[in-house]
């Protein structure tokens, strides 16, 4: 039996279980919003979206050429579709260019090794070679004495990431990309080198963006992939000194990213407005499928189920392809999240809800309401509704979003999360793998069934999660 026929083979179990009453939703639009559901099960346009996308643009490097073009693509792409309002709004933003590199051992145990930069790392101005001092933490690294890693290379090798179907175990790692080439550059060290930021055992090195200290990333940065960071490791603890010669001209250049927008206009409170999230930009190593083209079909596919249904919701319903989530900045604007910010201005206030789609295509199984609304008449209903297709409700409220979403956040609106089974997303996350076969059609389609059905009981109502809000979360 299909996902697809097993998960709506659950219907009428769900409603023996969650059949509390909803008085904040009638019963109209709940039933609306389970044959949503099940319309958007059976019939989407979400493969085609990610389809035409990785295919016609492959990988699109924030601020790059192809981010640009795909940006504009998309923008007919959702007109064609019959969104309104469709916009393509330009910031400024500082590209980065990953250009060639290698990594290697030299001395008397020669051997090629497979690593990425980092994002945004400069160049290497030539060639580095110098002796690799290890450590297992970034602790480690920043409790080395001042000066003592002069003219070497630090490498941080914290073990491989904890494998969660919450991706719990990226966090703790990813930090270490982020901070360490600084932390490297305050001990004197000429390069900074890790192993990479991935649940996998794979020889294909994870990329991702470091961070800029003072206005610049100080020290080239570069991920290993877990094999060779393997094979490293071993070698310094049998006793060897281990000299890399490192080689990279990547660079940075001036240029613009932009957001996407589209309406579906609401039909009778159009000025309250729900954004669903993701972004366009991708790395360079992949095509960006699941980092985070699935994002944007699932996305766009859940609001064109919602304008297919019928009726158009009470509420604006607002699609926003973010541009440049990728990337670290030299200023502290934010990227396409805070661009979307800076342009709504005071009509953050009509902002009703959002929420993000950034974690792969695999299926969703829990959602996350804002503070206060996890015992509300809406929650009671939202169970009822995405039961059948296998979520159950977080025990968690949601409080932060994702990284587009966040400005949206901190600026109080109040945030919502489908919670995807990431078991696998880190094996692929910031590689080359990062591809369209990736994609599981059945899981994708489970996704545009959950958001459309959410989102419309968002969408047709009154419900305000604002007011939910217990006293300490609002003073915050």
């Amino acid at each position: 039996m299909s996902l697809s026929a097993r998960l709506l083979a659950a219907s009428a179990l769900a409603l023996t279980l969650v059949a509390v009453p909803a008085t904040a939703q009638d019963a109209a639009t709940i039933e609306r919003a389970g044959a949503i559901r099940d319309a958007a099960m059976e019939r989407n346009i979400a493969m085609d979206y990610v389809t035409q996308l990785t295919t016609r643009f492959g990988a699109r490097p924030a601020g790059s050429k192809a981010e640009q073009d795909a940006s504009a693509w998309a923008a007919d792409y959702m007109r064609a579709q019959g969104f309104q309002n469709v916009r393509i709004e330009e910031f400024p933003l500082v590209g980065w260019e990953r250009g060639e590199e290698s990594v290697a051992i030299v001395g008397a145990r020669p051997q090629r090794l497979v690593a990425a930069a980092l994002g945004h790392s400069p160049g290497t101005d030539g060639v580095i070679e110098a002796e690799v001092v290890r450590f297992e933490t970034l602790e480690d690294l920043n409790a080395a004495p001042a000066g003592s890693l002069a003219g070497k290379i630090a490498y941080v090798d914290a073990g491989q990431m904890v494998r969660m179907q919450s991706g719990a175990g990226y966090g703790p790692l990813t930090r270490i990309r982020g901070a360490g080439p600084g932390a490297a550059a305050a001990k004197g060290a000429a390069a900074f080198i890790m192993r990479s930021v991935g649940s996998d055992e794979h020889r294909m090195p994870h990329t991702g963006t470091t961070r800029y200290v003072d206005g610049r990333v100080p020290v080239p940065g570069f991920a290993l992939s877990a094999p060779d960071a393997d094979q490293l490791s071993r070698l310094i603890e049998m006793g060897e000194t281990v000299t890399l010669r490192l080689s990279s001209t990547a660079h940075t250049y001036e240029t613009v990213s932009q957001n996407v927008v589209g309406d579906i206009v609401g039909r009778s409170r159009p000025e309250e407005v729900i954004v669903l999230g993701s972004h366009m930009d991708s790395w360079d190593l992949g095509t960006g499928a699941i980092d985070d083209g699935a994002g944007g079909a699932i996305t766009l596919a859940a609001a064109k189920a919602i304008a297919e249904s019928g009726r158009r919701p009470a509420r604006t319903v607002r699609v926003v392809l973010y541009g440049s989530e990728e990337v670290a900045q030299p200023t502290d604007t934010g990227n396409g999240g805070g661009a979307y910010l800076r342009g709504i201005g005071d009509a953050v206030e009509d902002h009703v809800i959002a929420g993000e789609s950034d974690f792969g295509a695999d299926r969703v199984y829990a959602l996350g309401l804002p503070p206060g609304a996890q015992d509300s008449d809406f929650a009671r209903a939202a169970a009822r509704v995405l039961y059948p297709i296998g979520v159950l409700a977080s025990p968690q409220p949601e409080l932060h979003g994702g990284a587009d979403i966040g400005p949206l956040a901190g600026a109080g609106v109040p945030v919502f999360g489908l919670n995807q089974d990431g078991t696998r997303y880190f094996d692929l996350h910031h590689t080359a793998d990062d591809t369209l076969d990736k994609i599981d059609p059945e899981q994708l389609d489970q996704n545009v069934a959950a958001w459309a059905a959410l989102v419309w009981l968002i969408a047709d109502s009154d419900v305000d999660f604002r007011a939910m809000r217990p006293a300490e979360a609002a003073a915050h």
